[in-house]
């Protein structure tokens, strides 16, 4: 017997033995396409499936198996409605935590900005030097969400001396001793006494422009912000206001609001590092991705559950509207 696992863009997946039957994976252009008898629709994060593509999928899907660890790009209520499940690939840990201390370090000093210095021709200016940047060693770093990717963060942060500050909905004193991490409840507080602030919370309707224009009025004067969570959590007109009045010497972003598409102000300005989405972006890591998926689209076909579910709000259950 043949499977089909319909997928919202062309993959290079090959066919997948399951006992005696195949795994075939289908992309579609839109979930109208999707055929009857389907059980399992694969997205990516990059892929919107809001309420009217989860209306289209017909009665036969199951599962929405997404390619990434987020799933904001999921309506999950809708999902709930329909009895449809969501799974994630949450292997991504270690590599985005490498992507975003590689941030931290070309931020602050100034990595972007030194390498257009050299290939401009100034360092051979007699008039020219080169940008001075901010100090990562010794530093106090404040991480913004506290998950996994947060503290393998932490973890790096230890090698450089730094003090460990965090913010999440509850604290994890299972952790703090392990990390030497300190909670603080209030994220303006948090911001305050950062000189370096990493984010690493989830895009929702409550953290959707969590650092806005007050918050980002609340870090140091010549702190840098980090970005390699989600684009939405920021307010980009306001960092773009704050990086241009100089109250933040630099930011770094490896994601946006709207991307793959970028704001013009963010593209002209020196002091900010740009990356396309790129945390899970080396080949050992985007295989990891791949065999989760199959492995939890594989789980659900013989098993009726994959192996990393999504939690899904009580259709009927009323927002939570409790943040940082």
């Amino acid at each position: 017997m043949e499977h089909i696992v319909a997928l919202s863009r062309p993959l290079p997946l090959p066919e997948v033995p399951l006992g005696e039957d195949t795994l075939k994976f289908q992309p579609v252009t839109t979930t109208a396409e999707v055929p009857d008898g389907t059980r399992v629709y694969g997205s990516t994060a990059l892929d919107p499936v809001d309420r009217a593509a989860i209306s289209a999928l017909p009665d036969s899907v199951k599962l929405i198996a997404n390619i990434g660890v987020g799933f904001d790009n999921i309506d999950l209520t809708a999902a709930a409605a329909r009895g449809i499940a969501v799974s994630n690939t949450p292997t991504v840990t270690e590599d985005t935590a490498d992507l975003a201390f590689a941030l931290i370090l070309a931020a602050c000093r100034r990595v972007g900005e030194g390498e257009r210095f050299v290939r401009s021709g100034q360092w051979i200016s007699s008039q020219a030097a080169p940008p001075l940047g901010v100090r990562v060693h010794g530093q106090t770093l404040g991480l913004v969400g506290f998950g996994a990717i947060s503290r393998a963060v932490a973890q790096r942060a230890k090698g450089f001396g730094m003090e460990i500050l965090y913010t999440d909905l509850r604290q994890m004193p299972e952790v703090d001793q392990e990390l030497d991490a300190r909670y603080v409840e209030n994220l303006h507080d948090l911001l305050a006494q950062s000189d370096i602030v990493s984010i690493h919370t989830v895009l929702t309707p409550q953290t959707r422009n969590l650092i806005d224009a007050t918050a980002l009025a609340a870090m140091r004067r010549g702190s840098v912000l980090v970005n390699a969570a989600r684009g939405g959590i920021v307010d980009e007109v306001a960092l773009c206001n704050a990086l241009d009045s100089g109250h933040l010497a630099a930011a770094a972003l490896d994601v946006f609001d709207g991307e793959p598409n970028v704001r013009a102000e963010l593209l002209a300005l020196e002091n900010v590092v740009l990356t396309p989405h790129i945390g899970s972006a080396t080949a050992a890591c985007r295989a990891d991705m791949v065999h989760c998926f199959v492995a939890n689209v594989t789980t659900f076909l013989t098993d009726g559950q994959p192996l990393n579910p999504v939690p899904l709000p009580e259709p009927l259950s009323q927002p939570d509207t409790k943040g940082f």
